[in-house]
């Protein structure tokens, strides 16, 4: 079924703002968020449950009745800008952030507003523009991470303020060896320091990490340098990536874990990737800056995206970080830069690291390990392997023994791969996956019935251009990332057996590169939207389009499914993302099937 445009349909969006009875919805306890994937009919944290496995197990739409499918809600959050949130559903109440960091709660069967938090930023621009990427539920509160660096816990049944905290402070220890003009910087603008990423709760932890730690681009930050000329050594302002655990009641930070490690961070100055692909690296030139830039792990930067999955037997959560600052002076963070771009296993009571994997050592490209990190079991013989899974922006699906770290497999490529891991020259040279990856943020959906996992990609070539500046009395080269415009770019989506060593089994190709994230369901579909508004069911046996709706903004948000009574419903956000210019929009479409 086919249908142009949303029209209007829109039942929902209310002026008043009624408040849940205090008992209308029971408490979500640590035991029902530790058996979350057995509440089919609800959303419980990000990604379903811990695994992060985005798979709804629920088939009253199928493949028989999906064309039967029909909006049956809309909520306008009166709030337009990139829309990412994934909604949490508990007991038939709808959470979910809003551009802007507003937090609601609806009705999730009629769409209906029943509180709506306003949320009040400390400053009035922040670094990473309106995007926020969901909330999580319990112990009777809501939590959010804000794009001003703040962990807010919310009254589940009134949406008030139960406590908010700045969790971007710098520590002494972080404060340490800066210059004044560095710890200036820090201390003054630091709440302004964002977070996107739905927080994680285990325990009495909640969990968030922090983006835009440090600089990935060192020009057009403060005004007056250009392109032109490298600032001088300490306008160098990133400071170290983290994510942190926080009291559930109280919001008192209890770890913290650094995406740099500790006056090692140059590691063993590796010549290829763990895989045995050739990096382009001086590495005596390399380990002769090392000697006279030994603290640059101070201000190294990786930030962190998305929402760790956690396994409660190991006691582990998982984590990917991004690419170390500044990416484009490389001669400005001699060695490896651990633990940037890496596959992380932490300890999830201490914050202690367990082990890691570097993608990419001393990155060039800006291929941040971006996405959703996904456990499964994955079947050896007669026994199983505890298994992690992430997708990169290299381009492959990446399977590891969560227990060890131990690299099992990487997958066929997902997208187009050329020039992969080369050099920029001063003509430039154009690669794909580019700095836009390859895989994004974007949550990957398992399905645990096939073993199958659907990735959506992104082909969008980047021009890598060497520049030339002065640093310290020297000509310094650096890299300027453009888009290759002249290139043509897709979206892919891709099914990949990770049974079969990552075989592909389909893969289709849409007309725009896929931001936004995939769910599979027990009904053997995969709901995925596209920039251009289309929101889309696919067999997920075959890859076969079965059912699609323009929803008149980007759906560039990852679906959930739940169910309400007796109906199942699909809910997207269609707000677009302004990175890719695609068509802004400020609603929640809660999808069911029609009686005819």
């Amino acid at each position: 079924m086919r249908i142009k445009k949303l029209a209007l349909i829109i039942l929902t969006f209310s002026l008043s703002l009624p408040v849940l009875a205090e008992n209308s919805t029971s408490i979500v306890d640590e035991n029902r968020l530790l058996q979350a994937d057995k509440e089919t009919d609800n959303w419980l944290s990000f990604g379903r449950s811990y695994n992060n496995q985005n798979f709804s197990p629920l088939k009253q739409i199928n493949t028989s009745t999906v064309k039967r499918l029909v909006p049956k809600w809309v909520f306008q959050t009166g709030e337009k800008g990139s829309f990412q949130t994934q909604p949490l559903v508990a007991d038939g109440v709808m959470y979910a952030t809003i551009p802007g960091n507003d937090v609601v709660a609806l009705d999730a069967a009629k769409g209906t507003v029943l509180w709506r938090y306003k949320h009040k930023n400390r400053r009035e621009k922040t670094k990473a523009g309106p995007a926020n990427r969901g909330a999580a539920l319990g112990y009777g509160k809501v939590f959010e991470a804000t794009n001003d660096g703040r962990l807010i816990a919310l009254d589940k049944n009134t949406g008030e303020i139960i406590w908010d905290k700045i969790i971007a402070r710098p520590t002494d220890a972080e404060l340490q060896g800066l210059s004044e003009t560095q710890k200036k910087f820090l201390t003054e603008n630091i709440d302004s320091l964002p977070a996107k990423m739905a927080p994680l709760i285990y325990k009495d932890l909640v969990v968030v990490g922090v983006t835009s730690a440090g600089y990935g681009l060192f020009y057009n930050i403060f005004e007056g340098i250009t392109s032109e000329k490298v600032p001088p050594h300490d306008r160098f302002l990133g400071i170290r990536g983290y994510v942190a655990a926080f009291d559930v009641n109280t919001g008192k930070e209890v770890w913290r874990w650094y995406t740099t490690k500790s006056g090692a961070w140059e590691g063993k100055f590796s010549t290829t990737t763990p895989e045995g692909d050739k990096l382009p690296r001086d590495i005596p030139r390399e380990k002769e800056l090392a000697t006279k830039l030994k603290d640059r792990w101070r201000i190294g930067g990786s930030s962190t995206w998305m929402t760790p999955s956690f396994d409660p037997k190991l006691g582990l959560i998982f984590l990917g970080t991004g690419n170390a600052s500044p990416n484009d002076v490389s001669s400005a963070r001699p060695g490896d830069n651990l633990y940037a771009n890496s596959l992380v296993a932490i300890d999830a009571y201490t914050g202690e690291t367990r082990w890691h994997y570097q993608q990419v050592p001393h990155d060039l490209w800006g291929y941040d390990v971006a996405s959703n990190s996904v456990l499964f079991d994955l079947p050896d013989g007669d026994n199983v392997i505890p298994a992690i899974g992430i997708a990169g922006k290299t381009g492959w699906f990446y399977v590891h023994n969560r227990n060890t770290g131990e690299l099992i497999y990487r997958s066929e490529p997902f997208v187009p791969q050329h020039n992969l891991f080369q050099a920029p020259t001063d003509k430039g040279i154009i690669s794909f996956p580019g700095s836009w990856g390859g895989a994004s943020w974007s949550p990957v959906s398992y399905n645990p019935k096939n073993g199958w996992v659907y990735i959506p990609g992104i082909h969008k070539p980047t021009r890598y251009r060497l520049q030339y500046g002065q640093f310290e009395g020297k000509e310094v080269p650096y890299i300027l990332t453009e888009v290759a415009e002249s290139e043509p770019n897709w979206g892919t989506l891709t099914a990949i057996d990770t049974r079969k060593q990552g075989q592909i089994q389909w893969q289709i190709k849409t007309e725009q590169p896929l931001i936004g994230g995939v769910l599979a369901t027990g009904g053997n579909l995969v709901f995925m939207g596209e920039g251009n508004g289309m929101f889309a069911a696919f067999d997920s046996g075959n890859g076969k389009r079965l059912w699609e709706f323009n929803c008149g903004a980007g759906v560039n948000a990852p679906p959930i499914s739940y169910k309400v009574g007796e109906q199942q419903f699909i809910a997207v956000a269609a707000g677009g993302n302004s990175y890719f210019k695609y068509p802004s929009g400020d609603s929640i479409i809660g999808f069911g099937l029609s009686s005819k």
